[in-house]
């Protein structure tokens, strides 16, 4: 059976991390743990992957990974600043080295204006490296959730370059 992860992209995130011995958490909403299952999917994933939180509601948010309640209300808990937030406390959740976040839709709701969109943010060391937003074509729930896991492992990868560019 084929994985429902592209495990070339996991594997090239897994050889980075373990080259340079660093650690990676992730904090999650819109994928309900996908993200963490994917990094899971690596071989000697335990070597790096820390774990990672799956936060659906504002409370949570704001209790786990400090998010600010009141901009936090005002965006229905899906906004860049609200990913950043969350990139950046999993980090310190769960010791770790990296942390990377995403929150937004996979279904039409009157909150988004029925729009389909989400708000990643990937943190190195205390630092964002990365915040953005994807939008995916109308699909299944379920399809859209494993294409936000997709697009945010792959600007994750990416990022290790922009990383290399720090001090």
């Amino acid at each position: 059976m084929n994985s429902i992860f592209d495990l070339t992209t996991i594997n090239a995130i897994r050889d980075h991390l373990m080259a340079r011995q660093e650690t990676i958490a992730a904090a999650e909403s819109v994928t309900s743990g996908f993200v963490q299952a994917a990094l899971s999917c690596a071989t000697d994933a335990a070597k790096f992957f820390q774990g990672g939180i799956t936060t659906y509601n504002l409370g949570q948010k704001s209790r786990h990974l400090l998010i600010e309640p009141i901009h936090a209300l005002s965006c229905n808990c899906v906004s860049e600043q609200v990913a950043r937030e969350m990139s950046l406390h999993v980090c310190k959740l769960f010791n770790s080295d990296w942390g990377i976040a995403i929150t937004g839709y996979a279904s039409p709701v009157p909150e988004s204006g029925n729009k389909l969109y989400a708000c990643y943010s990937i943190a190195w060391q205390g630092n964002v490296l990365k915040t953005g937003q994807v939008i995916p074509a109308k699909d299944e729930p379920v399809h859209i959730q494993l294409w936000y896991t997709r697009q945010l492992l792959e600007q994750l990868q990416s990022s290790f370059t922009s990383r290399s560019a720090l001090p």
